[in-house]
């Protein structure tokens, strides 16, 4: 063969190979349709126009293959995977071409928002296989049901309907939802059995679902809620108490959200409302017996009758306790006496009083013990004002440090007494209405002040509407102490008492050892007790200013005729 022949041999070698390679090129990855040229045992032999055929399981063509459909001569379209393999034979697909069939008309139905057909075939890790047709798409367990379904058995192998949520043919994804097609069936159930409702209306439901807030009652289609508040008018702390799973109910529509086809029921709506009339049942001031339904922080709730409760708050729960949890003074389930305080039908509130029931230790007190009267108790507690004494009917008589020693000033009288003490002291004054005793223990010893004083009918002048002069001898945040000028007689000055300007009210302002002028504004004989106020001098002073020199200029300003009250009195 000469140099000639072997180039044109070259030649032609690459067009063939060329013109090959153009032919099969096309081949790969395309659906192509083929012919059964021959049937061995659980394989059929396709040609598909290659050189050679290829080689597809019978069980690829699913019923088709399974009933002997398939035979020799039949046309059928398989995927071609590739022209040759290290075999020398073509490798075809009948499950990828039924697959890329299924794509296109997936893809068409997906941009259509169209349903389409499919069946659960296998369980995989977070949901199920579906088999669209030859596609394979994943199921979401989240998406199987409305609500978490256990048994999927009942589902697998039988054709039903998908929305398609996603596709990504590059990667081969295909997500479906059951869930999405059963909502929207539900949704069109729903919306036509709501147009039929009405509020007001009474009908029959089932129990379905019992939660801590209240109870689903299904309506035949579709649920409504029976909140806990509407089962009975009388307080249900959980809704299992009256009502049970399966069991059928007769309700009211209360209310209809015909936009989220929300629906609220009521059961104690279709019995007689217990707060008709309460005022008339309930009057103010009228005992009742209740039992203890619910204790919190600020009180105890009472079941007066069945619907309706009335609050004991925790400051009319005892006289005495006023820090103490109500759950250490009434117990649930108990049998209470009560008070009626206050009923506000509008609000549906009953005030109630426990303490009431009893009589008031204050009010005993004043009677067993008069202003003058001598008792005796244990110092409960020693406080920088003064003493507090432990008395019949467990209250409390405070001893002022003003009301401690006729020699001493209070603060170094104070240190003679201790907790736990028992100490003599005569009743001073009794405000019930404030709950509260003033006691002494300096006036124990009257006889002693008048003597130092020289007193031999008013102590020494001193009376009420007097004005004396005091040193000051202590000074604390309540106010001052101060010794009556040319006795040994002490009175306590309060804070508010210090001067008629609020900005004055300011004890610091004084200090140990200065003199004040003040008026007497009470003074008790029988028990030596003497109130004084700078504040009660100052207004009387004031008064008198404007009697006597503003009558004779009547353009002066109040300032004016302050000083010349001031500058007469200094004159004088």
């Amino acid at each position: 063969m000469n140099l000639a022949q072997q180039t044109v041999t070259k030649e032609d070698f690459e067009s063939l190979l060329m013109d090959s390679f153009i032919d099969n090129e096309p081949l790969e990855g395309a659906v192509v349709k083929g012919t059964v040229v021959a049937i061995e045992k659980d394989l059929a032999i396709i040609d598909v126009g290659l050189k050679t055929e290829g080689r597809i399981a019978l069980k690829e063509f699913g019923q088709a293959g399974r009933d002997g459909t398939i035979q020799v001569g039949s046309i059928v379209e398989v995927y071609v995977d590739r022209v040759e393999n290290a075999a020398g034979e073509a490798v075809l697909s009948r499950e990828k071409a039924r697959r890329e069939e299924s794509w296109v008309k997936l893809e068409e139905m997906y941009n259509n928002n169209e349903r389409v057909e499919g069946t659960i075939f296998n369980q995989v890790k977070g949901g199920f296989t579906v088999d669209l047709e030859g596609a394979i798409a994943f199921l979401p367990r989240s998406q199987v049901d409305i609500r978490p379904i256990r048994d999927i058995a009942p589902l697998m192998n039988v054709p039903q309907p998908f929305q398609i949520l996603k596709m990504d043919k590059r990667r081969g994804n295909i997500v479906v939802s059951r869930r999405a097609i059963l909502e929207e069936s539900r949704a069109e159930q729903r919306s036509e059995i709501v147009q039929q409702l009405e509020e007001g209306q009474v009908v029959d439901g089932v129990v379905k679902n019992i939660t801590d807030y209240g109870a689903f009652v299904d309506l035949g289609g579709i649920d409504g809620l029976l909140h806990v508040t509407d089962i009975a008018w009388r307080r249900v702390n959980h809704p299992s108490e009256v009502l049970t799973i399966g069991e059928t109910i007769k309700v009211q529509i209360v209310r209809i959200n015909h936009e989220s086809h929300r629906i609220s029921l009521g059961m104690k709506q279709l019995q007689a409302d217990p707060w008709d009339g309460i005022e008339a049942k309930y009057p103010i001031e009228a005992k009742f017996t209740g039992r203890v339904t619910n204790i919190t922080d600020y009180g105890a709730f009472v079941e007066l009758e069945p619907g309706i409760e009335g609050l004991i708050h925790v400051s009319e729960m005892s006289w005495t306790k006023k820090n103490v949890h109500p759950g250490k003074i009434v117990s649930t389930s108990q049998e209470v006496e009560v008070v009626v305080l206050e009923v506000d039908p509008d609000k549906r509130r009953i005030s109630l009083g426990l303490k009431q029931t009893l009589q008031n230790p204050w009010e005993s007190f004043a009677e067993k013990f008069p202003v003058g009267s001598v008792i005796e108790g244990e110092v409960k507690n020693k406080t920088e004002f003064g003493l507090f004494i432990g008395l019949d009917g467990d209250v409390d008589g405070m001893v002022h440090l003003s009301d401690l020693d006729w020699q001493k000033s209070g603060e170094v009288a104070l240190e003679d007494y201790n907790r736990g003490d028992m100490v003599s002291a005569k009743v001073l004054d009794v405000d019930v209405e404030k709950e509260r005793i003033s006691l002494g223990i300096k006036q124990l010893a009257a006889g002693e002040a008048t003597a130092a004083s020289g007193d031999t009918g008013e102590a020494g002048g001193i009376r009420k509407g007097a004005v004396v002069t005091g040193t000051v001898i202590e000074v604390n945040d309540g106010g001052i102490e101060v010794r009556i000028a040319d006795s040994e007689l002490t009175a306590f000055i309060r804070r508010a008492d210090l001067s008629r300007d609020r900005n004055d009210q300011r004890p610091e302002r004084f200090s140990k050892g200065e003199k004040v002028d003040a008026r007497v504004t009470q003074y008790d004989r029988k028990t030596s007790r003497i109130q004084l106020s700078i504040k009660a001098l100052e207004i009387a002073e004031e008064k008198e200013a404007v009697a006597n020199y503003g009558s004779s200029d009547s353009g002066a300003s109040l300032g004016d005729i302050l000083g010349a009250a001031l500058k007469g009195r200094d004159e004088k």
